[in-house]
């Protein structure tokens, strides 16, 4: 019997500066570089990814954006932001969207074949293709509508 397919989990965080600047960083073009169950090659993206079986959402938020960016987010200052649905032909996702305004550290490119690199984007003057979760996201904070 084919096991039935389930939604999976995934986290992301806008990470904003003093600014007000958005943290995205470049996924590699190259699709299995890139990483992604959500076809992002090519596009700039949150720090963020796929939660581990029995972590809880903070726990994978504050593991992914340390993993990728080298940065330290302060875990109990965390918000919740956005919670939405990412549907492909061959995944389907909720995304939780967390907002960090707290942080220590720089920017490093700690996964340089899949992220190559990291910029701080205005957010009235975001790059082009960005990843879809993370314009959701951009979307739910402006709008203050977490859930689209």
């Amino acid at each position: 019997m084919e096991e039935k397919q389930r939604p999976k989990v995934g986290v992301g965080v806008m990470i904003l500066n003093d600014k007000k600047e958005v943290l995205l960083g470049k996924r590699n073009d190259d699709a299995e570089k890139a990483s992604s169950d959500l076809h992002g090659e090519g596009t700039w993206t949150m720090p963020g990814g796929k939660l581990d079986f029995k972590e809880t959402l903070i726990v994978g938020a504050f593991r992914e954006v340390f993993e990728e960016t080298g940065i330290k987010i302060d875990k109990d200052k965390l918000k919740v932001i956005s919670v939405a649905d990412e549907i492909v032909p061959d995944n389907h996702y909720v995304t939780i969207g967390f907002l960090c305004k707290d942080f220590e550290g720089k920017v490093k490119i700690m996964e340089p074949e899949e992220i190559t690199e990291w910029k701080w984007y205005n957010l009235n003057n975001l790059p082009e293709k960005v990843f879809p979760p993370s314009l959701k996201m951009i979307k739910a904070y402006l709008s203050n509508k977490i859930y689209n």
